[in-house]
């Protein structure tokens, strides 16, 4: 069955960004001069995905007036003459069909993922976490669903890192298949270094069957009293194939300050209309600061 749905759990507290995060979502801290979430429903809809359900909480509610229409602000911009500013305003409220759910008791992201189970229907759907950006030149989620749409099975996305930041992810045991596709023997959340069964972590990109839901009620909770998704994917796992497909490049933990700010960066290097400038100054930085 070929996926049509995408999920995004947006129901943290972001607690590493504090005390930004204190009053506003830390989906909607901008990269650039986007939030972050808009990146992640951008990616959706470029993989075909344009049935979206956000997963909300307390306090998220600036991240459902962003994708709605501003009629105040459009009527302000077409008096002004300010036809692009008003396309670009306009197209984030009809790029996609958003749907919202509240998860009411913080209890981790198994518990979120659930929480969508009878928006996605009994079909295969994507998951996409809003902490992780996946730079627009990089086809991930394409793929992922590629790779489901041939094996019919669950797919996670994993990314080598090092065996020092393994105890930071879900872990996996690979047993490749082919070249960046490996299936899962076992994964596990955040182990130690020295008992993670690889630096094959897993990061926020996953196209899963509807079998996890009934994964997710079989597993006890995890880390924290909370529902680990990574444990139900351990759990489908030993049901059915569960694949891996291994990327490189292209990932920023916008969760993380310092990925963060190589996300602003990054992104703001590659635009028509700050690229220049940027570069220009982040080169007499290197001499002003004397970097190198």
């Amino acid at each position: 069955m070929k996926v049509k749905k995408a999920v995004i759990p947006a129901a943290g507290l972001g607690t590493r960004f504090l005390p930004a995060t204190k009053a506003q979502p830390k989906e909607m801290l901008p990269v650039v001069d986007k939030p972050a979430i808009q990146y992640v429903v951008e990616e959706a809809v470029r993989a075909g995905l344009n049935d979206i359900l956000i997963i909300t909480g307390r306090g998220k509610r600036s991240i459902e007036d962003h994708f709605d229409r501003s009629v105040e602000l459009e009527n302000f911009l077409e008096a002004r003459g300010k036809f692009d500013e008003l396309k670009e305003v306009r197209e984030i409220s009809e790029m996609a069909s958003i749907h919202y759910i509240r998860q009411r008791d913080p209890l981790g992201l198994g518990h979120a993922v659930l929480v969508a189970e009878d928006h996605v229907a009994g079909e295969p759907f994507a998951v996409l976490l809003g902490d992780d950006l996946i730079a627009g030149t990089t086809p991930l989620l394409q793929e992922m669903l590629r790779i489901h749409e041939r094996y019919g099975r669950s797919v996670i996305a994993v990314q080598e890192v090092a065996r020092d930041e393994i105890g930071m992810y879900g872990s996996i045991e690979p047993e490749f298949v082919q070249e960046r596709l490996a299936r899962v023997v076992s994964i596990v959340e955040k182990p130690a270094p020295d008992e993670a069964p690889s630096n094959l972590a897993a990061i926020g990109r996953y196209v899963l069957t509807p079998e996890i839901f009934d994964s997710l009620r079989a597993v006890e909770p995890g880390k924290g009293g909370e529902m680990q998704l990574t444990d139900a994917l351990n759990f489908l796992a030993q049901e059915q194939a569960v694949y891996a497909y291994v990327f490189e490049n292209g990932r920023f933990d916008v969760g993380n300050k310092l990925d963060y700010l190589k996300a602003t960066i990054e992104l703001a290097v590659d635009r028509e209309d700050v690229g220049a400038e940027i570069r220009q100054y982040l080169a007499d930085l290197v001499q002003r600061k004397k970097i190198l």
